[in-house]
């Protein structure tokens, strides 16, 4: 059954978008009488029915609702540097919204060497990932935030820092983290947070962990976190 994003419906009916409209009707080819699901970002998802197979304007009559779908019973919350390449960190949101992440904030650090990220663009790519996995809640999509902002917020969960220093101790993530508990996990870039920035981290009361023995590249080690969190969790 395809899956379409209705982020404000309200009613009976809904009326998708023009986008979503020309590629049920002229890319996906369905008619009149055709099922359908719906997920609104918040959680919900919708069943129904098109009523109306206009490409510009398709209406579907909604038959039945589920909320909190699939909803997991801990939180995610990766802050991560953007890439020098904007496709790699936009492949690591693809597969962290499809694994199961909550909230992605570029992360801007001292090694960070391309700070802006396509906002627009990313976020269609969250909505795509969305619908391929079968999410119903968007992943946020935060603005870019310095590093010394970041680490200073009051977070009220299991915060871990991801580096490659071995100058300093680390943990795997499963002797730091329990189930079910929400976390933050800070990803840094290329060139891997400086030590001021662990040492910063650590007196904010971060974990400071490790993703194995391989040393991995910004999106992998990304993807990794997000793994290694809903593994622990199933």
């Amino acid at each position: 059954m395809q899956i379409f994003y209705a982020p404000d419906i309200s009613e009976d009916t809904y009326t998708l978008d023009e986008t979503e409209s020309k590629h049920c009707i002229r890319v996906l080819r369905m008619t009149k009488g055709a099922f359908v699901r719906l997920i609104d970002g918040k959680g919900n998802l919708y069943e129904g029915v098109i009523s109306n197979p206009d490409s510009k304007r398709c209406t579907i009559s909604i038959s039945g609702k589920t909320e909190n779908f699939e909803s997991r019973n801990y939180s995610l919350h990766i802050a991560i540097s953007p890439l020098k390449n904007p496709e790699r960190f936009e492949w690591f949101v693809e597969k962290s919204v499809e694994i199961g992440v909550d909230m992605i904030t570029p992360l801007i650090c001292r090694n960070t060497e391309k700070t802006g990220i396509k906002g627009e663009r990313i976020n269609n790519l969250i909505i795509s990932a969305m619908k391929q996995s079968l999410k119903a809640t968007k992943t946020v999509l935060n603005e870019p935030c310095l590093f010394h902002d970041f680490i200073n917020l009051d977070f009220k969960c299991n915060c871990m820092i991801a580096h490659c220093n071995d100058s300093f101790e680390r943990s795997k993530i499963s002797d730091v983290y329990s189930k079910k508990d929400n976390a933050v996990i800070l990803i840094g870039p290329e060139g891997d947070f400086s030590e001021e920035e662990i040492n910063c981290a650590i007196q904010n009361k971060f974990n400071q962990i490790h993703l194995g023995h391989s040393r991995l590249r910004t999106e992998t080690a990304g993807v990794a976190a997000c793994y290694s969190i809903y593994f622990i969790n199933q």
